[in-house]
């Protein structure tokens, strides 16, 4: 078990804080417990609006399965790993990229796709090779 030194210590193993912009392919991803999920498998942007959108999560425990992050998750970025501000538990439940993606969060407000929807389908454009 972790102790919160031991927690600062693997923090400052990450390295510095860096930008999104220069997140690579194969970075550790680890949840908010320090707990290994994953490698960053793509950055998702909209590169015309400099915003970031989250990350798409190889996982780490199933090769070929890909989770979501979306960028409210995501707690912190350096050099040789992110970190989730979810525990690995909420980590497990984050949704999976598909052609097409289901209802996340139902808004009867919104007649369209929400915005986490389209960020799955974005994700998946990605995987699938048609980004």
């Amino acid at each position: 078990m972790w102790t919160p030194i031991g927690m600062l210590a693997l923090v400052d193993d990450l390295g510095a804080a860096v930008s999104y912009e220069v997140l690579e392919r194969g970075t550790p991803v680890l949840s908010s417990d320090l707990q290994r999920i994953g490698t960053v498998a793509h950055v998702l942007a909209d590169d015309s609006e400099d915003v970031f959108d989250g990350i798409v999560i190889a996982e780490h425990a199933v090769p070929g399965r890909h989770r979501f992050a979306d960028a409210d998750d995501v707690d912190s970025i350096h050099e040789r790993g992110v970190v989730l501000k979810l525990d690995r538990d909420a980590c497990e439940r984050l949704p999976r990229p598909s052609a097409n993606p289901a209802v996340m969060r139902d808004d009867p407000a919104d007649p369209g796709h929400s915005a986490l929807h389209e960020k799955l389908s974005r994700a998946w454009d990605y995987l699938s090779g048609d980004y």
